[in-house]
């Protein structure tokens, strides 16, 4: 046997990843038999990853660099505890060539590719080069390394517009920028290079065409230290928001049997050109006449990788640790065979109709669906935390058909319950609904030409006046001083008022507290009645239909769910009225959401014009500009770069030009 496929057996796995993650690889080691240890922040030492592993050890502070990024850290820990291997799941160090070799050199076997094809493909312009040799088709483009800012505007004009300015390093779309006009490059070159460094390090950035709404398409591929590449289908990831997937399925509803056989061919092409050992993905983008071009490989196990698994019937995981350990691949190209169909959701702790800006907290009631695949590590009372990405779990479904497996996956995000902080539950089934993306067309452009349609639910009026009529039902519940007084036999008649979306609303609500009441509110009437009220699951009839609802109240905050739509509404009937012109147009920037400072735009006595870009957060490791609300100077900065922000701190402080229309700030 040559030395390169010489067997690694291992008994004890540590696995160098948190939640879903983690517990999703520790399945299927268990299931060879393999003993699993975890590492935990200090902010997740009660995880539901932390008390299924057979051992666990805290490796540092809450935030990642001091944690789930520290590779001496989790070296260490491995040999602490006595395991001899280390997978690095999905995400934090999966891709980092320096802990691949670092794990090697403490002689642990690391789940994954070699530190060298990791470093190939980890580069995005060498990666490139190396695929322009092997013949895989790339995108026009130039690398950016040395170049001066006036060189790259004249490389972007040969380019030509809109085009991508794109991080050499990471992924993630993370360092990604698309500029459609020359104006707009320098300032978004700038942002580019800073959100480069404050993800990976590193602010090199490199220039290509930008694809007018192409499809994202990946190959699934294994490889063996035998020699032996195969490829497991692609999948289509092209519903996306920020360049970060949201929704992927397989077979792809673009791809026939010709472009299949070439695109995978291209792919397989790629992982022999790099040496590839284990589980990973090539990349391309699909345009509308049918021509593929790489964009990147990732030396990983991505979190699609579901899908995949429902098709073939193979455990990726499985794979991945047998390949690892030294075994061949037993079976053939052509015996691999995609049954059926697949499609998968990532539920995101994210408010859609804020922009996607992330939401921490705590999920008050967690209720995964029957019927589907759900991997998670939530329970009632899990916190989400700031300092991690904000996907907490994700759905899939399998039927013989596409339809079939669509139509299961909505039924699942209607009988889901995940009540007490924002999440994109509603926005998915309302992507999944919506007819472009059941005619099989969507492509990456599809979350932005339809935002409007997607992120506003029709009928929100009558899913607010069934919040009224849950509120009255236990009509002290928003008078702290009240107590919990004996409900009358009529409720007087009454006005709420109900923050909803940021919008204050009187509800008028008139009736028997136990039986119907009439609810006017925006010119409109509804009729409501409880028939049962057991949080987290109610009946209540609505204008003579009885429906299922589900509710949790958490003091003068209520969160509904109600065919297969999610509300929140905060009862403020007892609060202060808000002071008028005391909020977004005074001139104070401040923080959409708790973040870290990555990037600051402007400084001090600046003028700025309105739109223009101030301050960049990172959260959930997503980047947020932060812009001018209006013309004006900058008069001072509040943060530094590196800060830690709480929501609605103050960022910048403008003094606004006299006679300027303020926009919302972000």
């Amino acid at each position: 046997m040559p030395a390169a496929a010489v067997a690694t057996p291992f008994a004890k796995l540590l696995v160098a990843n948190r939640g879903e993650v983690a517990l999703r690889i520790m399945r299927s080691a268990r299931r060879l038999g393999l003993r699993t240890v975890a590492v935990y922040s200090d902010a997740d030492a009660d995880a539901p990853h932390v008390e299924a592993a057979d051992q666990a050890l805290c490796i540092g502070g809450a935030a990642p660099a001091q944690s789930y990024l520290d590779v001496d850290a989790i070296v260490a820990a491995a040999l602490r505890c006595g395991a001899d291997a280390v997978h690095p799941g999905y995400g934090f160090l999966a891709e980092n060539a320096a802990f691949a070799a670092a794990c090697r050199a403490a002689g642990l076997v690391f789940v994954g590719p070699s530190a060298q094809a990791m470093e190939s493909m980890g580069h995005k312009a060498r990666a490139k080069r190396l695929m322009t040799e092997a013949g895989v088709p790339c995108i026009p483009g130039c690398e950016g390394r040395g170049l001066s800012d006036e060189a790259l505007r004249a490389e972007a004009e040969r380019i030509g517009w809109p085009l991508m300015i794109k991080a050499t390093c990471g992924g993630g779309g993370r360092g990604m920028r698309v500029v459609h006009e020359p104006a707009a490059f320098l300032a978004e070159l700038e942002l580019a290079r800073a959100e480069a460094q404050g993800a990976f390090g590193n602010p090199e950035v490199m220039l290509e065409r930008a694809l007018c709404a192409p499809r994202h398409i990946e190959v699934q591929i294994l490889a063996d230290r035998h020699a032996r590449v195969l490829h497991l289908g692609e999948r289509d990831c092209s519903v996306q928001r920020r360049h970060q997937k949201l929704v992927e399925e397989t077979p792809s509803p673009a791809v026939g049997a010709a472009l299949r056989q070439r695109i995978c061919a291209d792919a397989l092409a790629a992982a022999r050109a790099i040496g590839y050992e284990g589980a990973g993905t090539v990349e391309f983008l699909l345009d509308g006449a049918g021509a593929y071009y790489f964009i990147e490989a990732n030396t990983r196990l991505q979190v699609e990788h579901p899908v995949t698994e429902a098709v073939t019937g193979l455990d990726l995981v499985e794979w991945q640790l047998r390949i690892a350990a030294g075994e061949a691949l037993p079976f053939d190209q052509e015996e691999i065979a995609c049954r059926g169909h697949a499609i998968e959701v990532r539920l995101c702790a994210e408010d859609p109709a804020a922009g996607f800006a992330p939401s921490s907290g705590r999920i008050a009631v967690w209720q995964p669906p029957p019927g589907v695949r759900v991997e998670h590590a939530l329970r009632a009372g899990s916190a989400i935390a700031p300092w991690y990405d904000s996907m907490i779990g994700k759905l899939v479904a399998h039927g013989a058909t596409r339809e079939r497996a669509r139509r299961r996956l909505v039924l699942a995000l209607e009988q889901m319950l995940a009540l007490g902080i924002a999440t994109n539950q509603s926005f998915l089934r309302r992507c999944l609904e919506h007819p472009v993306f059941v005619r099989g067309e969507a492509t990456t452009a599809f979350v932005a030409e339809h935002a409007a349609e997607l992120a506003t639910p029709a009928g929100e009026a009558g899913r607010i006046a069934t919040a009224a009529a849950l509120l009255v039902q236990e009509p002290c519940a928003t008078a702290p001083a009240c107590g919990r007084a004996q409900r009358p036999r009529r409720a007087p008649a009454r006005t709420l008022r109900l923050r909803v979306g940021g919008r204050d609303l009187d509800v008028a609500v008139d009736g028997v507290a136990d039986g119907p009441l009439q609810i006017a509110l925006d010119g409109q009437s509804f009729e409501r009645r409880v028939l049962a009220q057991q949080p987290p699951r109610s009946r209540v009839r609505c204008d003579g239909i009885d429906e299922p609802v589900a509710f949790w109240r958490d003091g003068l905050r209520l969160w509904l769910m109600q065919g297969g739509e999610v509300l929140e509404v905060l009862d403020r009937t007892y609060a202060p009225a808000l002071v008028a012109g005391g909020g977004a147009h005074d001139g104070r920037v401040r923080a959409s959401t708790a973040g870290r400072v990555v990037a600051l735009a402007v400084a001090p006595g600046q003028q700025v014009v309105r739109g223009q870009p101030l301050v960049m957060l990172e959260a959930m490791k997503m980047q947020h500009v932060h812009a001018a609300a209006a013309a004006g100077r900058v008069r001072a900065l509040h943060v530094a770069v590196g800060d830690q922000v709480e929501a609605g701190r103050t960022l910048v402080e403008l003094a606004l030009d006299t006679g300027t229309a303020p926009a919302a700030a972000d």
